[in-house]
């Protein structure tokens, strides 16, 4: 019955109770280390029942099977760790800079082989993809906010290469699952940061990973890494997600509207030199006159907007992200990454404006 539900309704509906008289509508946080002897779960590194409601939900709207991780770099570890040793993986040139840290990381050490291209070429990816283990995708890419055709590469990869193409996975973090999902595309595992957009309140750490139904090979390793590596989520955090989860397609069509607006109202202002938007979710980028400079001066100037580095919270939130080590040279020194909260969009511009040179 639930498969036949809008994802908005299962958003609510799922990961619930079942429905008894006195029952309560929520589950409770299970504060727990282990299990009595004789069921299906012995110890607490393998399984709780406010991840697995959690899990429920997400893996529902993503159409797969989900597990939750201590954190979105987490999760994304996981996912990398589906290459072998020694294996080669394919990214994005510009992704979110943890996970460009960690696949440099680990070229360094030998560990995997990491080929860079355009998010946007898919000519381009599928080429880069012969021969590889993992094809890691992120779209759209953070900060640069550059979109790629998942479905047209993975329909290349599949007429390339056969059994032999890549797995494919797909961080959805900036989209959510109610913009797109990469698994019905034909991506193998999808990626979140459900500390963004899932949880929406800037009050928790947390990771997924959403696995397609076919692929139950690769959600046992990816279980098997959980258990291993210990990069668990904390009940109270899957909780504080869960219950974020029930309002997402509320403040997700909130954050788009704002971001459209303020889209339209950027493009053209005399301070503005680009703005990078993929026409849809609540995440865009800006670059202003004045170079670093003046994008550092934008950030001190803002009242309403919190400058801050993370996204996808109810208050919106800006930054200047080659202030960070790990992001890449390509990036534009002046280059504004803009998470759109749920304030008044007419509060929001006149902040906005305001800052601008």
């Amino acid at each position: 019955m639930h498969e036949q539900l809008a994802p908005a309704t299962r958003a609510v509906a799922l990961g619930r109770p079942p429905r008894e008289p006195g029952a309560p509508v929520n589950h409770g946080v299970a504060f727990t280390s282990t299990y009595v002897a004789g069921g299906e779960v012995s110890y607490a590194r393998t399984s709780n029942p406010t991840w697995e409601a959690l899990e429920e939900v997400l893996g529902s709207l993503e159409g797969g099977s989900a597990l939750t991780f201590a954190s979105g770099m987490a999760a994304v570890t996981a996912a990398v760790s589906l290459v072998p040793v020694g294996g080669v993986v394919v990214a994005p040139r510009h992704v979110y800079n943890g996970t460009t840290g960690l696949l440099d990381e680990m070229e360094r050490a030998g560990a995997l082989t990491a080929r860079r291209v355009d998010a946007e070429d898919t000519d381009a990816i599928v080429t880069a993809a012969e021969g590889a283990d993992v094809l890691l995708l992120e779209s759209p890419t953070n900060p640069m906010m550059e979109v790629t055709d998942v479905e047209a590469v993975v329909r290349g990869l599949r007429e390339r290469y056969a059994d032999a193409r890549p797995v494919v996975v797909c961080d959805n973090t900036f989209a959510t699952p109610l913009a797109q999902q990469p698994l019905a595309w034909g991506a193998d595992v999808v990626v979140h940061s459900a500390t963004k957009y899932l949880s929406g309140h800037s009050d928790t750490l947390l990771g997924a990973t959403v696995v397609a139904p076919e692929r139950a090979d690769l959600l046992e390793r990816l279980h098997t890494h959980r258990n291993l590596h210990g990069a668990i989520p904390g009940p109270m955090e899957a909780w504080l997600v869960l219950r974020g989860i029930r309002t997402l397609h509320l403040r997700l069509e909130r954050a788009q509207a704002t971001a459209r607006e303020l889209v339209a109202r950027l493009d053209g202002h005399p301070a503005v030199e680009r703005v990078r938007y993929p026409g849809f979710g609540g995440m865009l980028s800006v670059e202003v006159a004045g170079g670093e400079a003046g994008a550092e001066a934008v950030c001190a100037a803002v009242r309403l907007w919190t400058h801050s580095t993370s996204l996808g919270g109810v208050e919106s939130q800006i930054e200047r992200r080659r202030r960070h080590p790990l992001e890449v040279a390509t990036v534009p020194v002046n280059l504004l990454r803009l998470s759109a909260g749920v304030e008044d969009v007419e509060d929001l511009w006149a902040d906005l404006a305001q800052a601008l040179p």
